[in-house]
Order: C-alpha cells, then sequence, then structure tokens
C-alpha cells in the first residue's frame, strides 16, 4: 500500500487493550510502509484524571524493543498524542523534551472541562454553538505554544454530536476554522488524515476533505495519515481511500515524522 499509518494506539493508551505486537502485525499483513505509536497522554481530564496518563518507561520500553526486533524489516516509530488544554501546556512541554519521540500529535478531546465524547457537553446549547464553541478552544489551545508536529483530528466534535455531521459543513464554521489553519500554518505545524471519521460513519476523514483542501490552499503543505485505530482490525482503515482524497484536496506528497524531522512521500 506504500502508506504509513502514523497514529495508532495500544494497551498503554487508557482506552485500548491492543497489544503493540499486534497492531505491528496487523500493519504489516496489510501492507503498509511503516507506523507510529501515538499512546494518549491527557493531563486533567475532567471525567477519569488518570485515565489518559502514560507509563512512560514502560511504554519507551516496549516500542522501543518493537523498534530493534522489526529493524531492517519494517520501520517503527515512537510517537504520543497529547491532549491539549491552555492550563497544561507547560506540563506537556515538559513531557515532549524529556523523551526522544519522533512524531507529536497535538489534539483537543476536552474543551470546557468536558469531553464532546459525552452528551453532557451539548446539554444548554444548540449542536451549532457546541461545535462553534470546541473550533474556539482548538484555537485557544494552539496559541500555547505547545510543542507538537501536527494537529490531530480537527473536528472530532462530529463523531459525537447528536446528529454528527448531517448539518455540519467547513463553510458554517469557515471564520474560526481558517483562523486554526492559518495559525499552524503560521507555526509550520500539519495536520492529519484521519480515517476514524469514516470508521464512525460519517463518511469522510477527519477533517473534512473541504478543510483539507482549505489547508492547501492556504499553503500548507504538512499532511500525515493515521487511522486512529485502538484494536488491530482498525490499522489502516479505509487508506484505500486516502490517496484520491489527497490527491482531490490538492496534495502531491504525505508526510512521516522521524526524530521529529519530516518526510515527504510520493503519493500512490
Amino acid at each position: 500500500m506504500l502508506l504509513w499509518d502514523t497514529h495508532m494506539h495500544s494497551r498503554f493508551s487508557g482506552d485500548s487493550e491492543a497489544e503493540p505486537e499486534a497492531m505491528v502485525s496487523a500493519a504489516m499483513s496489510l501492507g503498509l510502509a511503516g507506523v507510529c505509536f501515538t499512546d494518549h497522554l491527557d493531563y486533567d481530564y475532567p471525567e477519569e484524571p488518570e485515565l489518559f496518563l502514560l507509563d512512560f518507561d514502560a511504554y519507551e520500553k516496549k516500542i522501543l524493543s518493537l523498534q530493534k526486533e522489526y529493524e531492517d524489516v519494517f520501520p517503527v516509530n515512537y510517537g504520543i498524542e497529547i491532549g491539549l488544554q491552555p492550563q497544561v501546556a507547560k506540563q506537556n512541554n515538559a513531557v515532549i523534551a524529556a523523551h526522544d519521540f519522533d512524531f507529536v500529535i497535538g489534539s483537543s478531546h476536552v474543551c470546557d472541562h468536558m469531553d464532546p465524547y459525552y452528551p453532557s457537553f451539548y446539554e444548554k446549547r444548540t449542536e451549532e454553538q457546541a461545535y462553534r464553541r470546541y473550533f474556539e478552544s482548538i484555537l485557544e489551545n494552539i496559541q500555547t505554544d505547545v510543542d507538537f508536529d501536527v494537529y490531530g483530528h480537527i473536528d472530532y466534535v462530529t463523531r459525537y454530536g447528536p446528529n454528527q455531521n448531517k448539518y455540519y459543513s467547513y463553510e458554517k464554521y469557515a471564520d474560526v476554522i481558517d483562523e486554526i489553519l492559518r495559525l499552524l500554518i503560521a507555526k509550520d505545524k500539519g495536520i492529519e488524515v484521519n480515517t476514524a471519521g469514516i470508521k464512525y460513519g460519517l463518511g469522510v476523514p477527519h477533517p473534512t476533505p473541504a478543510i483539507l483542501k482549505r489547508y492547501r490552499e492556504l499553503g500548507g503543505e504538512i499532511v500525515t495519515l493515521g487511522a486512529d485505530a485502538h484494536k488491530p482490525e482498525h490499522v489502516g482503515y479505509a487508506f484505500d481511500q486516502v490517496p484520491q482524497i489527497l490527491k482531490d484536496a490538492g496534495f502531491e506528497y504525505y508526510t512521516v515524522f522521524t526524530a521529529r524531522v519530516p518526510s515527504f512521500y510520493k503519493i500512490p
């Protein structure tokens, strides 16, 4: 398939029970070019404060051992997905500085001390108000100068809204989404094509193709690929659709980070 899946989770994430070996095996069976593990770290998570804390010693030991095991056979990169919130920016930066990650995804899983995964986020406001507030919180998060490489699943909120993406469009929120994209580009940060949107029944990845196209129009060049898999069967999910989605958005290359340095690969 000649594509890397650079957003995946294992038993080191609070919401996964997958063995890292099984994730690598699944990727190899699909003919992927390589993988990057990006297990969760979410400080100050509101529902269960310790759910997304990461055992760094055990995690690093396991992934680095897999790197050695598959050396010269299959690339296995070491990454992390950090949960962005302004009040934990210094904590996040300290963690990133202390570890030799290949790749850091910055994502917003919490807005106003609530995870949009839960129905309570949508109480006392319309779906449109909830979505707009979520996008505004992304802008607040990326204004904090946290050291990440790529922003994850920009319209994550549409997975869980009362009507998912039935009434959602880039155009409805273009003012704030454009601010997000311009700021990411100005900070030399990329975005990802996250195919979990397709898995969740949205019919499109995160972000929607219109946002991918707008990012490219504004001058964005860094785009990584990830299925956001938490189980082996979801590794590389719907990756057969990814090359055309990227080409339709105006991209000729996708990106893989190693030692925090981007490399660009021709889209097959």
